[in-house]
């Protein structure tokens, strides 16, 4: 496998405020060592304190300013608010939200049960909708505030197995295309990332073998393994002045597999 390219480089992006969700693990951990690393000033929420705490630790005392862990539960509406109102005061404002927490656990469709649903719901939409309304007056005193949500390419594969999650993965599509129209009079952007089998460790852990990594390798374009890495470079771009008169789209980084 290849190694990735090392991220861009985003000298607007020095300073800036930015919150990500779900930054902890994972593709999340990924933009919040790249943010950090362009010299941005950055919390991230997630709900695993142990490896949160130590992952801003580690990149605090790499980067230009301190970065900061803020423990929060998203399927609450009442800490999500809390969480981005501590983040805008910690940052000194707030310039870009990335709504990237996410939970792809596979489920039965014929056994879900409504609380299911609603929980499901909850961490893969929900709080997206309630993270950019919190951030929103931030973002617009900013006066060239961004937001990128994470949606997933999996909700146009027919996949039966997480119905409740690739519902949700569509609907983020549609809270892009909504907040764009809404807030982009106020100068806030709005697009998404649609990645593909992105390879984590929680994704080697609970679901991925190694044959189903071939097969999806056989379906791409780009014949390797996809990785958190590879989600920076679109996500820093969106964020960024590069991508000023973009807003209400979106990036899919599946390898070339649509």
């Amino acid at each position: 496998m290849r190694s990735i390219s090392p991220a861009p480089s985003f000298s607007d992006l020095q300073d800036r405020g930015v919150l990500i969700t779900g930054g902890g693990s994972g593709i999340g951990a990924a933009l919040t060592e790249a943010f950090a690393m362009q010299g941005a000033r950055v919390a991230f929420i997630d709900v695993a304190e142990e490896p949160s705490r130590q992952l801003a630790s580690d990149l605090s005392n790499q980067s230009k300013h301190a970065v900061h862990y803020l423990k929060a539960d998203l399927r609450n509406v009442s800490e999500v608010r809390a969480a981005v109102d501590e983040a805008v005061a910690r940052l000194g404002g707030l310039g870009v939200l990335i709504n990237n927490a996410a939970r792809d656990d596979r489920h039965e469709f014929l056994d879900m049960s409504e609380d299911y649903w609603d929980e499901n719901q909850a961490i893969n939409l929900k709080h997206m909708a309630f993270a950019a309304q919190a951030a929103a007056p931030a973002l617009i005193r900013d006066g060239r505030g961004a937001i990128v949500n994470m949606s997933s390419i999996a909700f146009m594969l027919n996949m039966g197995a997480m119905p409740s999650y690739t519902t949700a993965k569509a609907g983020v599509l549609g809270l892009t295309k909504s907040l764009a129209g809404r807030l982009g009079p106020e100068g806030v952007r709005v697009n998404a990332i649609l990645p593909g089998m992105v390879v984590t460790e929680r994704q080697l852990k609970l679901w991925l073998t190694e044959d189903g990594m071939a097969a999806m390798r056989d379906r791409q374009c780009l014949k390797r393994n996809l990785l958190p890495a590879d989600i920076v470079g679109p996500c820093l771009f969106l964020a960024s002045s590069a991508s000023v008169g973009m807003t209400a789209q979106w990036i899919t980084v599946d390898g070339g597999v649509l």
